[in-house]
């Protein structure tokens, strides 16, 4: 198990390298590997495995892993999300206003966008190339890993009126600066030659199509007088994939007796309906090949539980009137149940109290959020998930500060905790 101190710094260099949803199941794929565990391939007709420890990637943004063991009675699941709001590049980007090399974006998801402006930005994605005279298609993830790119502000002195909550417009104001040219860029050239900086790729390529994301080229810091914070991009919801996969890297498939798995699914952001998200079939095509015998299978998830983790709300010391005065999670207090008589959380008095059972066998505080009768409410794959498979599901998370800006923050502790408590639910004593 890792050590607390260690924990946040292990944390903070999982999100350097994972800058987008491709990066981070590229991230957990190497650790799951290094720790003995088996990748399958969808393409290929596996089923019924024997025991051991596996995983399958959809998508290359989507991950399922787990440790198999034949003969045991249910599935106890961690899902979290692998994607967060950012600015993904159009398919057609490259801009040439003036002597101004600039990029045009599409919003993805949520993204709080005025802290977009002026930051430094890099890039990252993933790049579909061929060779020249060749159809076969390759796939290699990109990253710049330094900043390429800006969203100036429009100076006070132009814009009187800019700290007066001015309205963004996501078409004009957000583009992205790279660079100062008389001609209008190549930008299939720069991104041939920068995986040519990344890999050893044939020199006669030809980009067919990216998916890229700006993101903000400052990494993660651990912050605050005393150091209590972690301070950077994609905590949501990546504290969550870092805690799921760790603790499934502790299970000792040969203590447990329970089958051990974590659902890393993309497109959470965006409604999560697409091949690698949460509506899509991802989950249940899984447990259809583990389990292919539909009342089998339906004992064994009526049996199960599913821990739906992502980041609540922490209590916001300048804006406590925006929380229900009775739930206003604090950070360094522990994770937090989410709750909602709607169903936008899937918890129920059950699976909160299972949580909670879970909690005090590792020594974690827990909290309760509850969102105000007069504000809309967020979900989760929760919801989602239990609804499509039939499974006992709770919705908790770190409580964090700033989600979906471009920079949050949370307690070191907190995320410390969340571990614990999933590494607890994955530990043979839980199985007893």
């Amino acid at each position: 198990m890792i050590a607390e101190k260690q924990y946040a710094p292990e944390l903070a260099d999982f999100i350097t390298a994972s800058p987008t949803a491709f990066h981070a199941v590229a991230s957990a794929r190497d650790l799951l590997q290094k720790n003995g565990f088996q990748q399958l391939d969808e393409r290929e007709a596996w089923q019924e495995l024997p025991t051991g420890k596996y995983f399958v990637l959809r998508n290359e943004s989507s991950l399922i892993a787990f440790i198999w063991q034949e003969g045991a009675q249910s599935i106890e699941m961690v899902g979290a999300h692998t994607d967060s709001p950012g600015l993904k590049v159009k398919p057609n980007p490259v801009l040439h206003n003036q002597n101004c090399f600039q990029l045009g974006v599409e919003i993805y998801g949520g993204a709080l966008l005025r802290p977009w402006f002026d930051r430094e930005l890099s890039l990252a994605g993933r790049v579909l190339w061929h060779e020249t005279g060749s159809t076969e298609l390759h796939s290699s993830l990109l990253d710049f890993k330094r900043s390429i790119a800006i969203i100036p502000n429009l100076a006070i002195h132009l814009n009187s009126e800019a700290n007066n909550q001015q309205e963004v417009n996501r078409q004009k104001d957000m583009v992205t600066l790279l660079a100062l040219i008389d001609e209008k860029a190549d930008f299939h050239a720069i991104l041939t030659e920068q995986l040519g900086r990344q890999y050893s790729l044939p020199e006669d390529i030809t980009i067919s199509d990216h998916e890229l994301y700006f993101y903000d080229a400052a990494p993660p810091a651990l912050i605050g007088l005393e150091r209590q914070f972690i301070s950077g991009a994609r905590l949501d919801n990546q504290i969550s994939c870092f805690a799921a996969l760790q603790a499934l890297l502790t299970a000792d498939a040969k203590e447990t007796t329970q089958n051990c798995m974590i659902i890393l699914n993309d497109h959470e952001e965006v409604g999560s309906s697409s091949l690698a998200g949460a509506q899509g079939s991802f989950l249940r095509d899984i447990l259809e090949r583990l389990l292919p015998e539909p009342g089998q299978r339906q004992a064994m998830l009526r049996n199960s539980l599913l821990i739906s983790a992502d980041n609540a709300h922490a209590l916001h010391p300048n804006f406590t009137e925006k929380h229900e005065p009775q739930h206003q999670p604090l950070m360094n207090k522990g994770p937090v149940i989410k709750v909602n008589a709607n169903q936008r959380y899937a918890s129920n008095a059950e699976t909160a109290a299972r949580f909670r059972q879970l909690c005090q066998q590792a020594d974690v505080p827990v909290q309760e959020f509850v969102v105000r009768n007069d504000m809309g409410c967020g979900s989760t794959i929760g919801p989602l998930t239990a609804a499509k498979i039939g499974v006992e599901t709770v919705d908790v998370g770190v409580p964090s500060l700033a989600m979906h800006s471009i920079r949050e923050t949370a307690a070191c502790t907190d995320c410390w905790y969340l571990y614990k408590v999933l590494q607890t639910f994955f530990s043979p004593a839980q199985s007893e």
